[in-house]
C-alpha cells in the first residue's frame, strides 16, 4: 500500500515505525521536521507539505492532537486535491468535530473515515492497537486491509461520530481508573501500609484493572518520564468529554473533579510526562 501520515508525534512516529517494518511505502509530513530524521533513515519519504503527503497516498492517516491542529493542516491543502483521496482521522476529537471534517472532505469529493485508536506506543509498534472506526460500510471495507495491519480485531462502530464517541468513552475510563487508583494508593502509602499487601488484595478482587500494575512502579518511584500517553493529552481529552457530555445532558460532577486534579498536575510542570503523574497531583512527597 502507498500510505501517508500527517503528524509525527509520539503515536505518529510509533505507527510509522511499524508500517516501515511491514515494508509499506510511507510518506510523512510533520510541521516540525526535526521529528522525522530517524524515520527517513528507516525508509520513509519525508515531504515538506501536507498536500504532497496527500497526493502520494492511497490512504492518508491524520495523527494530529486535536481538531484545531487538523484544520490548520487541512487549510494548507488546495480543496481540489481532496477529490478521490481517502483520509482516515485517527486522533481523539469530538463527534461533531469529526462530522464537520467529514463534510469538508466529502464536500470536495474525497473519502473520510474516523478511526481513533486505543493503546499506546508498544501497541502501535507491534500492530496491536484497538481500532474504533466510524463511517460508511463501503469505506470501512476498503480500509480494512490497512486496519488489519495496524490493529487487532478492528471494530466498525457505526456512522461518522460514533467511533469518536467510543474513543472519548474509553479515555474517560483511563482518567477515572487512574485517578481512583492514585487516591487509594496514596491513602495506604500515607498510613504506612505495605504496598504489596494492598496490591495482593486488589488483584484478588473484582476491582482489579491491569492498568493498576502497569502504572504502580511509576507512581511509587514518582518517575513519569518517557511517556506513552502524556498527561496534557489526557487533560485535553477529559475536557473534550466534559464538553460533549454536558451538551448531551449527562451529569459530569465526578469527572469535573478529575479534570481539576489533572489541571493541578499540569501546574506542577508535568504536562509532557506520563499520565500516571496524576499521582503527583494526589500525593505530594513529604519533605
Amino acid at each position: 500500500m502507498n500510505l501517508s501520515i500527517i503528524g509525527a508525534g509520539l503515536m505518529g512516529q510509533a505507527l510509522s515505525e511499524h508500517l516501515l517494518a511491514e515494508k509499506q511505502s510511507l510518506t510523512i509530513f510533520n510541521r516540525s521536521p526535526n521529528k522525522t530524521a530517524e524515520l527517513k533513515q528507516k525508509g520513509a519519504t519525508i515531504v515538506t507539505s501536507a498536500q504532497q503527503a496527500l497526493n502520494t497516498s492511497e490512504f492518508c492517516l491524520l495523527m494530529l492532537s486535536d481538531a484545531e491542529a487538523i484544520n490548520i493542516v487541512l487549510d494548507t491543502i488546495d480543496p481540489a486535491v481532496f477529490k478521490d483521496k481517502f483520509i482516515i482521522q485517527m486522533g481523539t476529537i469530538a463527534p461533531d468535530e469529526s462530522r464537520e471534517l467529514a463534510k469538508r472532505i466529502t464536500g470536495n469529493q474525497g473519502r473520510y473515515l474516523e478511526c481513533p485508536v486505543l493503546g499506546s506506543l508498544p501497541e502501535a509498534r507491534t500492530g496491536t492497537l484497538i481500532l474504533m472506526a466510524g463511517g460508511s460500510e463501503e469505506d470501512y471495507r476498503t480500509a480494512l486491509p490497512l486496519f488489519n495491519l495496524i490493529g487487532k480485531d478492528p471494530q466498525h462502530i457505526g456512522t461518522i461520530g460514533q467511533g469518536a464517541t467510543v474513543k472519548l468513552a474509553m479515555n474517560q475510563l483511563i482518567a477515572g481508573l487512574t485517578s481512583s487508583f492514585s487516591l487509594s494508593l496514596a491513602l495506604v502509602e500515607k498510613e504506612g501500609i505495605k504496598t504489596e499487601q494492598f496490591m495482593k488484595i486488589v488483584r484478588a478482587s473484582a476491582l482489579y484493572a491491569p492498568t493498576f500494575d502497569k502504572k504502580l512502579d511509576r507512581m511509587l518511584q514518582r518517575d513519569f518520564s518517557n511517556p506513552n500517553f502524556p498527561t496534557k493529552h489526557l487533560a485535553k481529552d477529559t475536557r473534550l468529554f466534559l464538553s460533549v457530555a454536558k451538551r448531551l445532558g449527562l451529569e459530569t460532577c465526578a469527572l469535573e473533579g478529575i479534570a481539576q486534579l489533572l489541571d493541578k498536575t499540569l501546574e506542577q510542570g508535568l504536562a509532557d510526562t506520563d499520565y500516571s503523574a496524576i499521582y503527583a497531583g494526589v500525593s505530594l512527597p513529604e519533605h
